[in-house]
């Protein structure tokens, strides 16, 4: 979420950007991102006002009237891309002259240039995804960066080449503090007034930092929001007693008083931290107490908004959503406040935590405070705190219910002027399966699967053999199929057989390959087996009917198909070819139209080929086709074993020199 002056922008149906404007009530609709917007942030400057989205795939820069003008024109808005394949972004902000942008992804700070797509500086040094990072406006060099590791980090950059933990020139660290808490840092701010910045936590912890330069970072204060939200309330509770029983109280400090039995006692993790324009709403007030000359911030938390004050570093204020039965949210899962007031009322974004609601908030910052501070001076004691007003401080602008609809992946139009997404999720398993489905494959494979005593000894005795032909017959390749039923094994004489597990019966012969059958693979649900052979050709077999589903011949493979299996729940079929292994779609039908027996109805494509680094030829090949798996395990005639991330497209890892001699075989989860 975002919020600047009469501005506010959240994700629409995920990849989709609307900014609604409170000043014409007109929402904006942008479109550029293909995968869900994680991130968004306004610029430091009114005009232009820029705006920043990033989504995993993507980090565009948007000219909002640019996007204006373009839509009274009837033309398609569109953003500058200035980043790509930066991994999970949970975090962007601009700097002070809105010419550069940090970027929060994964465990690294990547600045950016907000004019086109180059990255100046990529930062890394956290131990855990960063969550939030801040430029500091008096040093231009200084960034500052919190992690989910607990935290916090000062970095330098010189006219061009950022950094957050070190000099970029001379690579040293700056300041890292120690572990603050137990919980992860989420939020950050830097006062500028009086060189602070503050951090707070998920468990409702803040801390309070000096930046000036010979304090050495130490901290200034820590403050536990709880107890300073039970102090505030007490000191309410107190004063409504000696004003008097017919004096009402806030129903917060009653509730948190007196809990009422059965009540749930919420955390407060500090979801945002934002400066507080106190000075502005009082600017035509001559009676205002004296601490006005001080600085507040804002604290946005699940259950309401906090103000804090700098000067004693006590909570002045609260609104909680659940005491205004007009607003929906109880519990806020995130939220967003604009830094400056307009008209006396500060913008606030807040979406629910437990369902698809978003609502804009218009918080009366002058009236929520003077009323206080009547109750305040009611009690003629100056030292405390106020009663929490229970007047209509907000107007809902926007209550809209976003839909939880899925991901669509959109057909790319090269006119676009974007460059083709990339297949950052090549797969999606059905995780919908209904709980009577699941409980019976659970209870059908606990019956049937047969696992290994881990007690016993290792088989050396065999209890039963046959012969599978009548001739001497190298056997190539042997498979169990999932349950441990079936085993299939490919033969020397260019056929495939399939016997029960107990090798009691010959229950199929598949015959049709041109060469030995080198590797045989069963289906998940064990309607399909699929065989590789030396004739450089791959076929896939109806088990019930002994003929060929899918034939796919020489003109497709320059060498010998090897290790061919169904992969990925029988979504795709892998298979190695020389020193690479290829990725195949496919689909199979094998009924019949009497006037077109020569076509075959059953399609294969090939999805994507993976090389096998520094090898002359794949000599095993491994993946899990009994459960959702991205992982493919590869070996090669140097005596490698690389390991493939196929969701992300690329080798993750190579372990060298793992055997003396090539590996064979791989097995994984049978």
């Amino acid at each position: 979420l975002a919020c600047s002056h009469h501005h506010c922008a959240f994700p629409l149906n995920r990849n989709e950007l609307c900014v609604w404007n409170t000043a014409t009530a007109q929402p904006l609709r942008l479109s550029g991102h293909h995968y869900s917007i994680s991130a968004l942030t306004f610029g430091s400057k009114i005009n232009p006002l820029l705006l920043c989205s990033a989504s995993h795939e993507r980090v565009i820069v948007w000219n909002l009237d640019e996007c204006t003008q373009k839509v009274q024109e009837g033309l398609t808005p569109r953003g500058t891309v200035v980043g790509a394949l930066l991994g999970v972004v949970l975090h962007v902000r601009f700097s002070p002259d809105d010419q550069q942008v940090a970027i929060c992804a994964g465990n690294r700070i990547y600045i950016l240039s907000a004019k086109n797509e180059a990255i100046l500086a990529e930062l890394d040094g956290h131990l855990a995804p960063v969550t939030a990072a801040e430029f500091c406006t008096w040093e231009k060099s200084m960034l500052i960066s919190v992690s989910e590791d607990r935290t916090f980090k000062a970095s330098a950059y010189s006219n061009f080449f950022f950094l957050k933990v070190w000099d970029y020139s001379t690579s040293k660290l700056i300041y890292q503090s120690g572990i603050l808490t137990a919980f992860p840092l989420l939020s950050l701010l830097i006062d500028e007034e009086n060189k602070q910045i503050i951090t707070g936590c998920a468990e409702g912890q803040l801390w309070i930092f000096s930046l000036i330069s010979d304090h050495n970072y130490r901290c200034v204060a820590h403050i536990n929001l709880k107890k300073a939200q039970e102090k505030f309330c007490n000191k309410v509770w107190k004063s409504g007693k000696e004003i008097g029983e017919g004096q009402n109280t806030s129903k917060l400090c009653k509730t948190n008083n007196l809990r009422p039995e059965g009540s749930v006692e919420t955390s407060l993790p500090i979801l945002l931290i934002e400066h507080c324009d106190f000075l502005v709403c009082f600017h035509n007030e001559e009676n205002t107490y004296s601490a006005l000359n001080t600085s507040y911030f804002w604290i946005g938390s699940s259950t309401g908004l906090f103000i804090i004050n700098l000067a004693n570093f006590e909570l002045e204020a609260f609104l909680s959503y659940k005491d205004y039965s007009d607003l929906s949210v109880q519990f806020a899962g995130s939220c967003a406040l604009a830094r400056k007031a307009v008209n006396g009322k500060v913008l606030c974004l807040i979406t629910s935590m437990f369902q698809d609601i978003i609502a804009v908030l218009e918080v009366n910052l002058a009236a929520l405070v003077r009323t206080q501070q009547n109750d305040f001076l009611l009690c003629g004691n100056e030292n405390s705190l106020s009663v929490v007003a229970r007047l209509n401080y907000f107007t809902i602008g926007v209550k809209s219910m976003v839909k939880d609809q899925p991901l669509v992946f959109h057909n790319k139009i090269k006119s676009s002027g974007y460059t083709a997404a990339p297949r950052m999720t090549m797969f999606s398993p059905n995780n919908n399966l209904k709980k009577n489905k699941v409980s019976k494959w659970k209870t059908s494979c606990k019956c049937k699967n047969k696992e290994y005593p881990l007690e016993s000894d290792p088989p050396i005795k065999y209890e039963k053999e046959i012969s599978v032909t009548g001739k001497p017959t190298p056997v190539c390749c042997i498979q169990y199929s999932g349950d441990g039923e079936m085993l299939a094994c490919g033969l020397a004489d260019k056929t495939a057989l399939i016997f029960n597990s107990s090798l009691t019966d010959t229950c199929n012969i598949f015959a049709g390959h041109d060469g030995a059958v080198n590797s045989v693979g069963w289906s998940h649900d064990k309607k399909w087996l699929v065989s590789a052979s030396e004739d450089r050709t791959l076929r896939v077999w109806s088990v019930c009917n002994n003929e060929p589903a899918l034939i796919l011949g020489k003109e497709k493979f320059p060498k010998t198909v090897r290790f061919a299996q169904f992969y990925f729940i029988d979504a795709f079929i892998l298979l190695c070819c020389g020193a690479e292994f290829h990725l195949l779609s496919f689909h199979l039908d094998t009924t019949k139209d009497d006037l077109k027996r020569y076509k075959k109805r059953s399609v294969c494509k090939l999805v994507q080929k993976f090389p096998m680094a520094s090898t002359m030829e794949i000599t095993s090949l491994s993946a899990v086709n009994d459960f959702y798996s991205y992982i493919v395990l590869t070996a090669g005639s140097n005596r490698a074993l690389e390991v493939f991330d196929l969701n992300a497209g690329c080798s993750t890892a190579v372990i060298p020199d793992i055997h003396t001699r090539p590996v064979h075989q791989i097995c994984q989860n049978k």
